[in-house]
């Protein structure tokens, strides 16, 4: 887990490597142990790392694998990466190292493209072919680690981070007006390509890019889970799904304690968590780690599941850390936490998984995380709907639930001069949710949910946070494989008992009752959700700032409307409409935008 840089240059000339140097170090604490710089003529590239898996030198990057002819970085782990080496030991190839990465760069070189299917994992990778000079980028099935692009007529930067690249300079840093639309309209979330800068752009998730030495590239999609019914499991009872999803879980649970350090567990005492904890108790492991994290309630609402995740702790013997977090301590973070995004991320969880990342780094450098089993297993509100509706009305139904405003809605807040043609969001989902591969209207709605909304709201936000301090974070729950099986999985089965059925038959094989049938419950941050005090004072503040006025995004008259009601205007999944804007000015504001 680290970050990664690099340019290649279209024009010429040799890689800027002070350039590439700064970028990188913008990530320092991504990567806290160790730093590289690598260039050959007109491609460059950075790393920083985070030690995890062999800890010792050879495993420091840019890796250069000379008798190849092949230098690269990676950012991830390969929790198949034991097995793989073998395989390719097997093959005749030769390691210096005892980690993941020179994996990657030898799967690579017996491979070459198809190297992707062979990686069991999460990752972002950049590979460079010495006597070719091709430049090839990959990143993981789901979107877990991140890779950013800009690039103009003259040189591709890539990075693990948006920030990393306006530290590189020469971004175009004007606001993508589709995408805001998408920011203000498919709640907060920004599809790739697309980020919320003109000049800054995404690799989608499952998508290998090759850049040819003439400037050119062409992307092949690599990966995709089919939300249909298979003919070999029509005849799997509901018992066989649940010990079929089960065993997958498992699987995937196990893959990813593999590392040269301890991994703990995020607790939040739901049931996603608690699930990841039992399994691994399961499986003999003893003095595992635990962490949750709570806030005092404000307005009424609470701030903290403490009663669950000690339930939780105590059945299986965990070593816990209760982490309390007093309102008056929120705006510092709420400012750090900002600081920390590659791009705006409305959720009031980015602020307590940055608190609960930095408690818990100071403990470890791996835990795994249960983000995911809503998007996978049909958790949310808004599935059970669109059981009701053939595939022709899902569009509605779905926009109906989660969009935050509709064309109309979007031209009463953002000014005309920032405003799109059409209304982008909802082609976009009409489009995503229209697409061949998924059976009925739940099916193309967990699909979307899955490639979309999970890639660029939860997984983003727990990648940013916990690795603002050197913390990797792991999702079981998005192990492919899980993915795939679930995908296949009836929707009446995820659907059942209030959603995630599946999943809390599962959990009643191991955990106590109390956690599985309990109201849903969400990463609780309540003085975000309700704006008072200093919080509300910093809004405010970037809402009336100078760089703010200038910009001109917002209708004056709609933000002096929110403001003097702070907490009246909530968006359907209840989040704070005024936070929306003001987030947005924060973080521009922040990269000094």
């Amino acid at each position: 887990m680290c970050g990664l840089v690099g340019e290649i240059r279209l024009d010429g000339t040799r890689a800027d490597v002070l350039a590439v140097d700064r970028m990188a170090a913008t990530m320092a604490d991504r990567g806290p142990d160790d730093s590289g710089v690598w260039a050959s003529g007109r491609v460059a590239l950075g790393h920083r790392r985070l030690m995890i898996i062999d800890l010792s030198a050879a495993s420091g990057q840019p890796l250069v694998d000379a008798a190849a002819g092949i230098s690269g970085v990676f950012n991830g782990c390969i929790y198949n990466y034991v097995e793989l080496r073998r395989e390719l030991a097997d093959k005749g190839h030769r390691f210096f190292s005892h980690g993941d990465s020179e994996v990657v760069l030898k799967a690579y070189t017996e491979w070459g493209e198809d190297f992707v299917d062979h990686l069991v994992g999460m990752f972002a990778v950049a590979i460079v072919e010495r006597d070719t000079g091709r430049v090839v980028l990959a990143r993981d099935r789901l979107g877990i680690k991140p890779m950013y692009v800009a690039e103009d007529a003259h040189r591709v930067r890539f990075a693990s981070t948006l920030p990393a690249l306006l530290a590189g300079g020469g971004v175009d840093t004007s606001i993508d007006p589709v995408a805001l639309a998408h920011y203000m309209s498919f709640h907060a979330v920004v599809p790739a390509p697309r980020t919320i800068l003109r000049g800054v752009r995404k690799l989608p998730p499952a998508t290998v890019r090759v850049y040819e030495p003439d400037g050119t590239h062409r992307d092949r999609l690599y990966w995709d889970a089919a939300f249909t019914r298979r003919e070999d499991r029509a005849d799997w009872s509901e018992t066989d799904w649940q010990d079929a999803l089960l065993e997958s879980l498992s699987t995937a649970v196990r893959r990813r304690m593999v590392a040269d350090v301890p991994v703990g567990v995020l607790l939040s005492g739901g049931l996603d968590s608690s699930l990841v904890v039992a399994l691994l108790a399961e499986q003999g492991q003893t003095g595992l780690s635990t962490f949750s994290i709570g806030f005092e309630s404000v307005g009424g609402r609470e701030g903290d599941e403490f009663r669950y995740s000690d339930l939780i702790a105590q059945r299986f013997g965990t070593d816990h850390h209760r982490i309390h977090i007093p309102a008056a301590d929120l705006l510092p973070p709420l400012e750090a936490a900002v600081g920390a995004m590659s791009e705006p991320m409305v959720s009031h969880d980015a602020v307590a998984f940055y608190l609960l990342s930095e408690q818990v780094a100071q403990h470890l450098k791996v835990v795994q995380s249960g983000q995911g089993a809503d998007e996978i297993l049909g958790g949310y509100h808004w599935y059970p709907p669109l059981a009701a509706v053939s595939r022709d009305q899902a569009v509605e139904t779905y926009a109906r639930a989660f969009f935050d405003r509709d064309a109309a809605g979007l031209a009463q807040v953002v000014s005309p001069e920032h405003l799109p043609e059409g209304d982008p969001a909802r082609e976009f989902v009409a489009a995503h949710l229209g697409a061949p591969g998924a059976e009925t209207a739940v099916d193309a709605a967990l699909r979307i949910d899955t490639e979309i909304m999970l890639v660029d709201d939860p997984v983003k936000r727990v990648d940013n946070m916990t690795m603002a301090h050197g913390l990797e974070a792991r999702v079981p729950f998005l192990d492919h494989d899980f993915v795939e099986l679930a995908a296949s999985c009836p929707p009446e089965l995820k659907l059942a008992q209030g959603g995630k059925g599946v999943l809390k038959e599962i959990g009643r094989r191991v955990l106590p009752w109390e956690v599985i049938d309990r109201p849903k419950g969400y990463f609780p941050v309540p003085g975000i959700t309700h704006l008072e005090g200093k919080v509300l004072d910093r809004v405010r503040d970037a809402l009336s700032a100078p760089a703010a006025r200038e910009r001109g995004l917002f209708r004056p008259e709609y933000v002096d409307m929110l403001l003097a009601d702070p907490n009246g205007e909530l968006t359907p999944l209840r989040g704070n409409k005024l936070w929306q804007l003001g987030l947005l000015e924060m973080w521009l504001q922040t990269q000094g935008i």
